[in-house]
């Protein structure tokens, strides 16, 4: 498989002299064609931090980024904004949909950006709203339809224009735990079935036991990583086990 993420010697700062705060350390990181990595780690560890600079909506003090064999670092804006539309997906812990479009328009909504034929929009919204469950409220509109469903709406925007790269940050957050089931099950069978390459940002260890690998980071640096091998519940209690270890409040996790 080859690598759609290279990231290295990731080093992020700020302020400055007398009043410096470093929010990552020199960090190396490779996420292959259909992997599902998770990103954990204690609150101030980095993880949004991180996520913010490979999304491209921060830039890192030094260090480089290659997605999909582009070097985003040395991008100006204007390439920067196309690289967005057309080669990452977001799925954001509010949702971030338009309540005065449909959930059919919120999900078209990159395709039109990116003038998409007609038809093309059409069949692509068919397939993903049958895989994700939502062909049923694609008239509604967001206001009327439950959090999972939103959360669902949002994943499919995100994969609609079939990204590099899917970047999920805190994507249950939102949700009870049933409607989290639901998206972590799609987000799963997502990357197993269409080989889908998802980063997921997660305080929350039953989240992150739908990965295949997960990045611990603490005090901005690399911590540890693991690679789930058996069950996922033998995966989340590995997890857990190694949140204790790295301190914070976990509590909720458990």
């Amino acid at each position: 498989m080859e690598n759609v993420l290279i990231a290295k010697n990731l080093k992020k700062v700020y302020g400055s002299r007398g009043n410096v705060y470093t929010a990552l350390h020199d960090i190396d990181l490779e996420i292959k064609e259909g992997e599902f990595v998770g990103i954990m780690g204690p609150s101030g560890a980095g993880k949004t931090t991180l996520l913010n600079i490979i999304s491209t909506i921060d830039k890192p003090t030094s260090g480089t980024i290659t997605i999909d064999g582009d070097n985003i670092v040395k991008m100006n804006e204007d390439k920067l904004s196309s690289f967005r539309r057309n080669k990452l997906g977001f799925i954001f812990q509010a949702f971030n949909l338009l309540d005065t479009l449909t959930i059919k328009e919120n999900i078209v909504l990159p395709l039109a950006l990116s003038k998409v034929n007609h038809k093309e929009i059409e069949t692509r919204v068919s397939d993903i709203a049958d895989t994700l469950g939502i062909k049923e409220i694609l008239n509604k509109y967001p206001y009327e339809v439950s959090g999972g469903q939103k959360q669902r709406t949002a994943a499919a925007r995100a994969i609609i224009n079939k990204p590099t790269l899917i970047l999920a940050d805190e994507p249950t957050g939102a949700l009870d735990s049933k409607s989290s089931q639901e998206l972590l099950q799609c987000l799963s069978d997502l990357n197993e079935n269409n080989k889908a390459t998802i980063m997921m940002v997660t305080h929350d260890a039953f989240a992150a036991s739908y990965c295949k690998r997960i990045l611990f980071i603490k005090d901005g640096k690399l911590f540890t990583e693991l690679v789930r091998g058996g069950s996922r519940k033998d995966f989340f209690q590995k997890i857990l086990d190694i949140l204790k270890a790295l301190g914070g409040d976990n509590n909720d996790l458990i």
